[in-house]
């Protein structure tokens, strides 16, 4: 059998070092139109930044490697032109000769990744204005900052590769300016956490500019001058466009090959084209959303890795099938990380799904252990089965453990229930007895029995002073240091003593630092007779970076919009 693959990296190189684990006599070939047919490219920020220090250190396999370890044949700067399907042949062209050929196929994998996008405005091919894909434009940028020593940068775009890259620009001595057009950065997150990733880049020095767009770009002198939404202009140095990814699916437009949504690739489950010799892989193809069973475009490392090994097993005649992506990830953010797996509200919002939510802020190990940091998390469930829909981290520790677990559990298609019961490492330097995601579960399940009833925080904006009270539980001295709109003082420890100033005739509505004491709060309440009390979800933690008075920028600008009493 002859199997042909196009495009290295992640799916392509996985799927020939699996077809040659599995079969010592397939003859395999794989074209990759780079210099390079396997490298590091979630690494490329960090050697830009200088985090990786030795180039060499992000280049996996050579041509060499594959052919010596694997018996691949490889050939590099070679591309793709033409599938002809009937013939079962590729039409390759030699980018180093220029001269084209053929090759015949049993098997096609097609692995051409997605390409950045680069917006048709004036000024976007400009030399100073770059994109990062490969290892060619790592070394373009690279070379730039060492040889022209920018001193002020603009990064567009608040995706994965724009948040690394601007914070390794920092790292490499750039004063950084990054725009969004949208609200927030990182999409995966919902707006609340993402607030939390904004106040840690403006610590940071990061001049980010939410709900901002890029217009133009021109050159003055050996800079930039960058017009940008409402014609406010920035100079920078050079720029960089990260304004997402397309799906790169010219040649399978080519051979006829159906197509999907946003431009991509259509495979079943069994990442088969509609050409059943043709497999697709990796971040070009369409896959099922683990969680909804809709149709998503998810350009992840992790399953265009999995479903390339998965490819090279169908190839070779055992049963396989794609179960969907939950689109696991976690982003380092100077000292904060950033996870997330399943499904955020918005998409839950999107799809019509009912769910609801918690939000814990505990400790990332023990608290009288030295380091512990408070880790926020935010887990979405079915309100009617406690099926696990989602899960977000922000923090600078303990993070990616946390998502993992949660991640886990949701590929089993685990409930809330079952986190309660987890039995996961537990020693002061590590965790704690109760571990957060052990915590998420408890809230999450207090909720499902009715042991407590939350409010979030966009529903403070509806409160009416005629008819709630809002009550702050936190010490005189946290309340003296910041507070929510015309919050009242009744420390929990007294709220046993001050009962008759809970009033039986208004909704009161409570809230902490982080929701427990809330949550203790509320119990004394109802068993005392006040049984119409609310718990602010997450506390003042979760307020805050929304809408507390120095983060005011964050985001767009949101305010309280507490009601204050009428006089």
């Amino acid at each position: 059998m002859k199997v042909v693959i196009i495009g290295g990296v992640a799916g392509g190189a996985s799927a020939a070092a699996r077809l040659r684990r599995l079969d010592e006599q397939a003859e395999i070939l794989l074209f990759e139109r780079g210099e390079y047919i396997s490298f590091a490219n979630c690494g490329l920020p960090y050697y830009i930044g200088g985090t990786i220090q030795k180039r060499n250190k992000l280049l996996l396999q050579t041509p060499e490697s594959m052919k010596e370890r694997f018996n691949v044949e490889v050939r590099v700067q070679c591309e793709v032109t033409a599938i002809d399907r009937a013939r079962k042949v590729v039409t390759v062209l030699d980018l180093t000769s220029g001269k084209t050929y053929e090759e015949r196929y049993d098997k096609l994998v097609l692995s051409p990744g997605a390409a950045p996008m680069r917006p048709d405005f004036p000024g976007s091919m400009l030399p100073n204005v770059f994109t990062l894909r490969n290892m060619a434009d790592c070394d373009a940028i690279k070379g730039y900052l060492t040889e022209s020593k920018p001193a002020r940068a603009l990064v567009v775009g608040g995706g994965f590769i724009g948040v690394e890259m601007v914070e390794n620009l920092v790292h490499a001595g750039v004063d950084v300016t990054a725009i969004e057009l949208a609200d927030q950065v990182l999409a995966p997150l919902d707006y609340e956490m993402a607030c939390m990733v904004h106040q840690n880049m403006r610590a940071h020095g990061v001049d980010l500019r939410l709900s901002t767009g890029l217009e133009a770009i021109e050159q003055e002198g050996a800079g930039l001058t960058c017009t940008l939404s409402g014609r406010v202009k920035v100079f920078a140095d050079m720029v960089l466009l990260a304004i997402g990814v397309r799906a790169d699916h010219a040649l399978a437009q080519q051979a006829g090959l159906e197509l999907d949504i946003k431009g991509s690739i259509r495979v079943d489950e069994h990442m088969a084209t509609s050409d059943p010799d043709i497999y697709a892989v990796g971040d070009a193809v369409a896959v099922s959303d683990f969680v909804s069973g809709e149709k998503a475009v998810l350009p992840l490392a992790g399953p265009a890795n999995r479903q390339g090994r998965m490819v090279a097993d169908l190839i070779n005649g055992r049963e396989a099938s794609y179960e969907g992506t939950q689109g696991t990830m976690i982003c380092k953010v100077f000292d904060l990380s950033v996870g997330a797996t399943g499904n955020n509200e918005k998409q839950l919002r999107a799809s019509g799904r009912a769910y609801d939510k918690v939000y814990v802020h505990p400790s990332s190990h023990a608290g009288y252990y030295p380091g512990a940091e408070t880790l926020s998390l935010k887990l979405l469930f079915d309100p009617a089965s406690g099926v696990i829909l989602g899960a977000q981290a922000v923090g600078k520790e303990g993070v990616d453990k946390r998502i993992d677990v949660i991640a886990t559990a949701m590929r089993g298609r685990m409930t809330v229930q079952d986190l309660e019961k987890l039995e996961l490492c537990y020693a002061p330097p590590f965790s704690s007895a109760k571990d957060p995601v052990n915590m998420a579960g408890f809230t999450a399940c207090n909720v499902m029995k009715g042991d407590l009833r939350q409010i979030f925080i966009e529903d403070l904006k509806d409160l009416d002073p005629e008819k709630d009270l809002l009550v702050d539980i936190r010490t005189q001295g946290e309340y003296d240091a910041g507070t929510i709109g015309n919050a009242v003082l009744i420390p929990l420890d007294s709220i046993r003593d001050r009962l008759a100033e809970f009033p039986k005739d208004k909704r009161v509505v409570i809230f902490c630092r982080a929701g427990l004491r809330g949550y203790i709060g509320y119990r004394i309440l109802v068993q005392n007779g006040i049984t119409n009390v609310y718990n602010l979800s997450g506390g003042y933690l979760t307020w805050e970076p929304v809408y507390g008075a120095k983060n005011k920028s964050c985001g767009g600008g949101k305010t309280t919009r507490i009601p204050k009493e009428k006089a």
